[in-house]
């Protein structure tokens, strides 16, 4: 089957890419985060994706934009933004690497929101890796000990809210075109940045603008890399490549700001990759109809 097997390499290639991208995004963000509140960011970034999408927009108009599910497209834009913006917070406040791992527990949390919105079963390679995922992520969750550390939290937070995203992204592609789910999720997010940003209203620097206009770009980036990697190969193959990020995010982690995960971010890291793979390959993302 080499025509496959050609397929399936380029398709981690982009799955790679796809994840090297976002963690560029990731340590640019923890760069601006130091000189702009999260909210800025977050504000900036959505406006930058929304008109990313402004050639389609003049070309589709009204019917391009009209839509039958306006309470699926404002569920997925809250948990969209909400997923960026507590990722955001996180990230100025935890090391990088730890904001990358708990941003992809997403997968863990992806089985709940599929029983409880669609009554989706959990098998028992799901269950299993969902109580692996979250031993470790008790690890990471108490760095120093006992208490549960509060931006840790946040970073989990992020998790969740993206798996929630991801589900009712699945869902919307069952009827809507992507650039339509686009469309609400950077509108919306960006409706919802506005107040936080303006309360947050600062001087940009002009070092922030390079960065500023990366991370804008980086949604639209990463989306095209990973359509590419899921055209040439199943889900169940290459989900698992994202993982890559969380080590791309130690490696800058390291780099610049001189973090390096101690033993026990190193064990909860293996234990939620271990369990977020077993509950990628347990397939949680399809939803039974």
């Amino acid at each position: 089957m080499p025509g496959r097997q050609t397929n399936i390499r380029t398709a981690a290639v982009f799955a790679l890419l796809t994840s090297l991208v976002a963690s560029m995004a990731a340590a640019a963000t923890k760069y601006l985060t130091a000189l702009i509140d999260a909210s800025v960011v977050v504000c900036i970034q959505y406006l930058i994706c929304l008109l990313t999408l402004t050639p389609w927009i003049i070309q589709s108009g009204v019917k391009g934009i009209a839509t039958k599910v306006p309470r699926a497209h404002l569920i997925r834009g809250l948990a969209g933004w909400a997923c960026f913006y507590t990722y955001y917070v996180a990230i100025s406040k935890i090391p990088l690497m730890d904001a990358s791992l708990l941003r992809n527990t997403a997968p863990l949390c992806v089985p709940f929101f599929g029983f409880l919105l669609f009554r989706n079963r959990i098998g028992v390679l799901g269950i299993v890796g969902i109580l692996v995922g979250f031993a470790g992520v008790m690890f990471i969750l108490k760095p120093e000990g006992a208490s549960i550390s509060l931006w840790h939290g946040v970073g989990f937070l992020s998790g969740v809210t993206l798996a929630l995203s991801m589900i009712y992204t699945r869902e919307l592609a069952h009827t809507e075109p992507s650039n339509r789910i686009l469309f609400y999720y950077f509108l919306i997010s960006l409706l919802l940045s506005i107040p936080l940003a303006l309360y947050k209203a600062e001087p940009i620097p002009f070092t922030a603008l390079p960065p500023l206009l990366f991370v804008g770009l980086s949604i639209f980036i990463t989306m095209k890399l990973y359509n590419h990697a899921y055209a040439n190969a199943p889900a169940s193959t290459i989900a698992p490549l994202t993982y890559f990020g969380v080590i791309f995010a130690g490696v800058f982690g390291w780099l610049f700001w001189d973090q390096i995960p101690d033993a026990k971010s190193l064990v909860g890291m293996l234990l939620i990759v271990t369990g977020g793979i077993m509950a990628i390959l347990a397939r949680p993302f399809h939803p039974e109809r």
